[in-house]
């Protein structure tokens, strides 16, 4: 009895896990198509009505959510800390789109796949946790990895390039403080996110308005209505399977990336870029494995929302 038990108990976790991943192949595809939907869109209309109407049409969704959950936004944790990782998610969106204004869509993911490198570099540094050199040595490649796809000179470095990069910074540190917030409700930490893109989006919207039609609203919210949906696949992903099994899936975002930009926006990554993604994903892939050891730290990283 005990053998039917191990085997049931085995294969209940390994369909888990394979819905997971599932889940997370999902969720990456709908985030690297928002993404490409939000680039198309502000090559017309400006970075503050993506941000405000995108985040309205979200809001949408959730509030069936939110008003079922409503008692545990009155009991938030550490309120300070949620200010200010609302504050940091808000940048982080906002850098990302303004730097797709300037840059093909695969560079900029290039720049965010170097963000579970960052967290797990910050985590010694600003959470203590326990780093071998083995990773130390990972994160420097990945550091080299993110130099190449930069081609850092004084011709070819771009201020567009710095946005993206410093909105991956920022994004990490949201994982790291969004670890430290892990009893909130995931509608609580994925609503007030929203919430924060909202407002200001809203305050910068005026800036370069131009009055959207019909079509370019349903635009804007189908491109809110996306975001949600792979927000919540990643977030059940987490749920049914261990982070070091399906965060690795993420790297697939360079694959859509690029086609994306291409198919769309006629974007022919450079070598440097190639290269310097390549270069990162094998950094990334290794910390994930290390992280498998006992007593490793799982690193979860979610794409901009």
């Amino acid at each position: 009895m005990r053998l039917f038990a191990k085997i049931s108990t085995y294969r209940d976790e390994r369909s888990a896990r394979m819905a997971g991943i599932g889940l997370m192949l999902l969720s990456i595809f709908l985030f690297s198509f928002g993404d490409a939907l939000g680039k198309y869109m502000v090559m017309v209309y400006s970075v503050g009505q993506l941000l405000w109407l995108r985040a309205g049409a979200a809001l949408i969704v959730l509030l069936p959510m939110m008003w079922r959950q409503r008692a545990e936004f009155s009991r938030l944790q550490r309120p300070w800390l949620q200010l200010l990782r609302i504050a940091l998610s808000t940048l982080e969106v906002a850098a990302f789109f303004l730097a797709t204004v300037y840059l093909p869509l695969a560079d900029v993911i290039t720049y965010y796949l170097a963000c579970p490198i960052f967290v797990t570099a910050l985590s010694a540094i600003v959470l203590g946790e326990q780093i071998g050199w083995r990773r130390w040595s990972a994160i420097l490649i990945g550091f080299c990895g993110v130099l190449i796809a930069l081609h850092p000179s004084s011709q070819t470095v771009s201020w567009p390039a710095l946005i993206a990069l410093g909105g991956s910074t920022s994004f990490a540190i949201l994982m790291l403080i969004t670890r430290t917030l892990c009893d909130t409700p995931d509608i609580v930490l994925a609503s007030t996110q929203f919430v924060g893109t909202f407002l200001f989006g809203a305050a910068i919207a005026p800036i370069g308005w131009v009055t959207p039609g019909p079509g370019s609203l349903v635009l804007f919210a189908a491109s809110g209505c996306i975001s949600v949906s792979a927000l919540l696949c990643v977030n059940r992903s987490l749920k049914l399977a261990p982070a070091s099994v399906v965060v690795p899936y993420q790297y697939s975002m360079i694959v859509w990336a690029v086609m994306f930009g291409y198919a769309v926006f006629g974007d022919v990554p450079s070598i440097a870029t190639i290269a310097g993604a390549a270069i990162i994903i094998g950094a990334g892939l290794y910390i994930f494995l290390r992280e498998r050891d006992p007593g490793g730290t799982e690193p979860v990283a979610s794409p901009p929302v």
